[in-house]
């Protein structure tokens, strides 16, 4: 990890001295307008834009039904910030119309700027309004989070005008629902010739696809391998480009590399345009793992929206290699190969040049993710060796002309009520509501007749059980006023977004108990008393959301004294938050390294394993349906007051294989160190993948060290293949715990390294149940107990007091492992060092 710092340090500083170099190209474009909505004066960003007032400019028509409002410049910290002081605010549907300097026609860039500035007359963050540009649906229901933390968006899109009656744009807001509208700048660019293709090669390989006429498109990620952030400052098109740190599966798999951006040349065939130079001087390339022909994969994940086609532009430029013919690598997109055996030279003919290619991935309803990965050839005689310079994820229009679901841009005003028919419309929804509840009552009563009179009747929950569909909502959704944690067969609880604030504090920092990749927990006191803990995701973004349904689904029907409980959820507007049960001990991985914790007896650790043991087990057999954990580790090992171990976080939790199957086969997820080898190869999950997590986790509670530590001896990297190379030399009690020294009996131990040794069998069917694995340690909490009471102190022979080839622990502790899926992120710093990473056929 010092490597990757000191890289980090060197690109810095590289940035520094080298952006002046960036290549600006000599396009000028024909339509410029950049205006800042219910602004009084001209502003003049820091990249040399000139925002001029919508009132000022004779091309833009302002709507009459608009209000200007300027707010106090609390986010000013530099002049690019201003243009959010000022906004335009709409009460009802409204259109602001452009008049473009020639006839019209061919793209542009259209880019729409917003932030909820404080403001005494008009609740902007609470605003839900939608956006359509010359009949093209480009935002639905847009709103921004209760999070105090807001910070300024940027919707960019790609919009055609065509022929002399479209050489307009008309910029349509429409308010949902008695709501309002606002807008700070809009942006109207003319697009470069051959900056978009009109076709593209699918994913999965085929013919290539030709584009629907006049489809447009929205900038989803742009993103700058390896290298810093490129704001339009830096970039002639105005364009922003964001480091790919966030997005990398593991970081550990990569390292960035850069060279001079006035080395890099443009080929023909790729204009100054496409991307600035910085983008091509920086990449991420394989990092080196210290193991002979290493193969695996960078993996990018991007979370989507389901649904729609995205165009996919990759960037390359060999700035690793010596010599030409030298790089050749695979790229692949969903584990489907994109590009098979690529040699950038030989498209280039020439090092340090520009190129990038085009692909067009369909993502059907359900998929809202897209995989990406770069890794080596199989072909012999090459350095196993990938790059990848640059991404652009781009979403296309739909065939109803929509970049936000299946709306329609003429239905977006549908639910925006003018005045007069709001009573019609309020009185209309109050007489269906009434009837719907006469409906539900009367059912309701007579069910309550069909039951026995002997039955004792069941007292209605005051909380709504978790649906069946779980959909974004934009409201409370709590039935009851009081914050009974009563639970329906042991579903957790609809939690309205302000009681979780009260119980919070309002996300008191220092209520925070750990940051994890889905966001941070915090401890919380629930209205009725209890306390828990509140695990709030990203306010601002999907990432996670499929993991926060899953989660939900999974523990909704899970009862077990070794599983924590899931009291509750709230899911109001873009919040994703998971109220559990609160376990006063913390994560096992904090008792056992990293913390000035006292120490476990060799008796605590071995009954901490039984119980996690348990609720794995019951996963596997107990529950209606096979259900594999996936991220078995120390730090989902949570342990309450009295230190009973109970299992969580099920965000990657997955059913198993049905009678009839032996495996599920799916992309690989969890955590480097914890991963099944065999997983790894095939991408066949089956409950085993459980039991090797569960080995490793065993010799981290006999060791008391991470996983894995890059900053130990190559041989020790690795606790797993450490541990089993002293274990097959029978002497595993040289690694152990220094703390359980003289206190742990050899039967004991040795029955605990068998089962951690079965748990880690190379391939699947080798490995015991978790059944199997329950019993042994039962036995050797046995053998440890009876030794206790037979040996006295004066025959200790059965012990050993000291161990004089002690290998001392090194290194940091914190930083031993990364995650590979982004949505959940890793505990700590990936390492740079490591000896488990992704099959590369990425299927």
């Amino acid at each position: 990890m010092a490597d990757s710092n000191s890289t980090y340090i060197i690109v810095y500083f590289f940035c520094i001295l080298h952006f002046p170099t960036i290549v600006f190209s000599s396009f000028i474009p024909q339509d410029r307008f950049f205006i800042d909505c219910g602004g009084t004066k001209l502003l003049e960003l820091e990249d040399d834009r000139v925002f001029e007032p919508d009132i000022a400019n004779s091309n833009v028509n302002v709507p009459k039904n608009s209000v200007a409002v300027v707010s106090d410049p609390q986010i000013a910290a530099s002049n690019d910030l201003s243009l959010y002081n000022s906004a335009r605010v709409f009460g009802e549907t409204s259109v602001y119309t452009i008049a473009t300097a020639r006839q019209g026609s061919g793209q542009h860039w259209l880019r729409l700027h917003f932030y909820p500035s404080e403001n005494p007359h008009y609740d902007l963050r609470s605003a839900v309004f939608s956006v359509a540009a010359n009949g093209l649906t480009l935002l639905h229901r847009f709103c921004f989070s209760n999070s105090s933390n807001v910070a300024p968006v940027v919707e960019e899109f790609v919009v055609e005008l065509s022929g002399k009656s479209s050489k307009d744009l008309v910029l349509k807001l429409s308010p949902w629902n008695g709501s309002i509208a606002f807008i700070n700048g809009i942006e109207f660019v003319s697009v470069p010739n051959k900056q978009f293709p009109s076709s593209a090669v699918p994913i999965p390989l085929g013919s290539e696809v030709e584009f629907p006429p006049n489809v447009a498109f929205q900038t989803v990620y742009r993103v700058n391998m390896g290298g810093p952030l490129i704001t339009p400052k830096n970039d002639s098109l105005w364009r922003t480009w964001v480091p790919d740190e966030p997005f990398l599966l593991n970081a550990a798999s990569a390292k960035s590399v850069t060279s001079n951006p006035s080395s890099v040349k443009y080929p023909s065939g790729v204009s100054v345009e496409i991307a600035p130079n910085w983008v091509y001087a920086t990449a991420q390339e394989m990092a080196d793992a210290n193991v002979t022909g290493q193969k695996f994969n960078i993996s990018w994940g991007f979370d989507v929206q389901d649904g729609f086609s995205y165009l996919i532009r990759f960037h390359f430029c060999d700035i690793v290699s010596a010599s030409l013919e030298s790089l050749i690598f695979n790229v692949y997109v969903n584990e489907e190969s994109a590009l098979d055996t690529f040699d950038i030279s030989s498209k280039t003919m020439a090092l340090s040049a520009a190129y990038y290619m085009d692909f067009v991935a369909n993502l059907p309803s359900g998929s809202d993710r897209i995989l990406v990965q770069v890794g080596p050839s199989n072909l012999g005689g090459f350095p196993n060796n990938a790059i990848l310079n640059g991404l652009e994820i781009i979403k296309m229009s739909n065939s109803i002309g929509s970049l936000d679901g299946n709306f329609p841009a003429d239905d977006l005003d549908s639910k925006s009520p003018t005045k007069k028919n709001r009573t019609v419309l309020g009185f209309t929804s109050a007489s269906v509501a009434l009837v719907v509840l006469v409906l539900i009552l009367a059912a309701w009563f007579f069910n309550l007749r069909r039951m026995r009179p002997k039955k004792p009747k069941q007292q209605l929950s005051s909380w709504l059980s978790i649906p069946t569909h779980l959909g974004i909502s934009d409201s409370k959704v709590s039935v009851g006023s009081s914050a009974s944690t009563a639970q329906s067969h042991g579903l957790g609880r609809i939690l309205a977004f302000s009681e979780v604030r009260e119980a919070t504090k309002n996300f008191d920092e220092s209520l925070v108990l750990g940051v994890g990749g889905f966001g941070k927990v915090y401890r919380g006191v629930l209205e009725s008393g209890t306390v828990v803990a509140v695990k709030r995701g990203n306010p601002r973004s999907q990432q996670g959301l499929t993991e926060f349904r899953t989660e939900i689904q999974m523990l909704s029907k899970l009862r077990h004294r070794h599983l924590v409980s899931l009291i509750g959820y709230c899911e109001e507007l873009n919040e994703m938050i998971l109220v559990y049960e609160y376990m006063a001990g913390g994560p096992l991985r904090k008792h056992l390294y990293g913390s000035d914790i006292p120490p476990l007896s060799w008796k605590q650790r071995l009954e901490i394993c039984i119980g996690a043991a348990k609720g794995l087990h019951y996963l596997h057999t107990g529950a209606a349906d096979v259900i594999i954990h996936r991220d078995v580790k120390t730090t989902n090992i949570l342990l309450d007051e009295n230190l009973t171990a109970k299992v969580a976080d099920f965000g990657l939790s997955k059913l198993g294989p049905t009678l009839d199957q032996t495996h599920v086969s799916t992309a690989v997820k969890g955590s480097f160190g914890y991963l099944d080898p065999e997983y790894y190869r095939r991408q066949q999950l089956t409950e085993k993948s459980d039991v090797y997590s569960f080995g490793v986790v065993l010799m981290e509670v006999l060791c008391a060290r991470p996983a894995i530590n890059p900053a130990l001896p190559r041989e020790q990297v690795n606790i797993a293949e450490w541990a089993m190379n002293w274990k097959k030399k029978g002497k595993l009690e040289k690694i152990i715990d220094p703390h359980l020294i003289g206190s742990i009996s050899l039967e004991s131990l040795r029955k605990y390294g068998e089962t951690a040794e079965k748990c880690l069998a190379e391939y699947g069917v080798e490995r015991p149940t978790m059944g199997d694995v329950l019993w042994n340690l039962e036995y050797a909490l046995q053998l440890q107990e009876a030794s206790v009471q037979t040996i006295s102190e004066e025959n200790s022979a059965n012990y050993f007091p000291d161990i004089p080839e002690w290998l001392p622990q090194t290194g940091n502790h914190g930083r031993e492992f990364a995650d590979i899926t982004s949505e959940h992120g890793s505990d700590a710093t990936s390492s740079a060092v490591f000896s488990q990473l992704m099959d590369p056929k990425g299927r």
